[in-house]
């Protein structure tokens, strides 16, 4: 396996946030590709099993794709209890997440899967993270709602808010990983990519 080979790295993930992320702290993947997987919860899976699980899924979805490459794929889940916010596509599921937050804790969980090539060739490592991340958003007025609603930069984003946006302005307290609510926990990634023998910044 040539050099160049071996420290080929693969984004498994169509999110410009994990993108940016990860140029943050130095690392540009050769490739972005996206995996297209089901992503719906199982019957009575519970939010950190589920981040987990489908980080790997969309990790060994994309490795098919690129024998020989670093793969690394994540998932993030909003969670209030046992409960998974979905990722916000309308209007009416992104005011029944922001009801479920406003005023309440709620838990943000970033399953990481990073897959790698081994001297065997065909077989890949697997390293993994799953991370939580406690926030705390404060009692939100119908005007405050519907002015996030207008802004539109929930569109997609797993529990109906985008903390790097104007959401930030209605976190009272966070406790852990910001980057891993923002999309990928920056610390653990570069800690399973460094173990893995892939060369950071």
């Amino acid at each position: 396996m040539s050099t160049e080979t071996a420290h080929r790295l693969v984004l498994a993930s169509a999110s410009p946030r994990r993108l940016d992320l990860l140029r943050q702290i130095g690392v540009v993947p050769d490739a972005v590709d996206p995996a297209d997987i089901d992503e719906s919860p199982q019957p009575r899976e519970l939010p950190p099993q589920h981040a987990l699980r489908l980080a790997g899924e969309k990790a060994a979805a994309v490795a098919a794709r690129h024998p020989g490459a670093f793969v690394l794929a994540a998932d993030t889940v909003v969670a209030c209890g046992r409960r998974i916010l979905p990722k916000a596509e309308e209007e009416k599921q992104a005011r029944a997440c922001l009801g479920l937050l406003s005023g309440r804790r709620h838990r943000v969980f970033g399953g990481v899967v990073l897959l790698s090539p081994s001297r065997e060739g065909d077989v890949l490592r697997r390293s993994d993270r799953l991370v939580r991340t406690d926030v705390t958003f404060k009692s939100l007025s119908h005007e405050e709602t519907e002015s996030y609603i207008a802004c539109g930069e929930w569109q997609g984003k797993a529990g109906g808010y985008a903390i790097q946006g104007r959401a930030a302005a209605h976190v009272r307290w966070i406790g852990g990983s910001y980057s891993n609510v923002v999309g990928l926990p920056l610390f653990e990634v570069a800690a399973l990519l460094r173990g893995a023998g892939f060369p950071l910044p």
